[in-house]
């Protein structure tokens, strides 16, 4: 198998990521790969996909992502059924983190158990 078939959910999270000014080439049994991820977030989710299959500290794979957006941790669009809760539990792994995406969203949000579908909400930085 080839280091590059190896990766390859990873190559594949990039372009479901929409990655921007992305390549991929292999050298040497690496695999080098560079783009720029939207959010810290997305940047995030390729590197766990990358220690999901190489370990902690792969030898195999080099990897620069930079980020275009740091001044938010993610930009989040609301859907049907979802809670400040919830969605806090998935960005942070907290459900009580709600309180802090609702205080980033005040200028939209006036209470947290109203949010609508289509909402773009703020997800500050951890």
């Amino acid at each position: 198998m080839t280091t590059k078939a190896k990766y390859q959910s990873v190559l594949d999270l990039g372009q479901e990521l929409n990655i921007q000014n992305g390549d991929v080439k292999e050298e040497n049994g690496i695999l080098k790969v560079w783009g720029t991820a939207g959010t810290p977030y997305h940047k995030n989710l390729l590197w766990d996909k990358i220690k999901e299959i190489g370990g902690e500290n792969p030898s195999d794979i080099m990897a620069d992502i930079k980020v275009a957006d740091e001044s938010v941790y993610h930009r989040h669009t609301v859907k049907s059924g979802e809670t400040l809760g919830k969605i806090a539990k998935d960005y942070y792994g907290d459900v009580m983190k709600y309180k802090v995406i609702f205080k980033a969203n005040s200028d939209i949000l006036k209470n947290p158990d109203l949010i609508h579908p289509d909402q773009e909400l703020i997800i500050p930085n951890p």
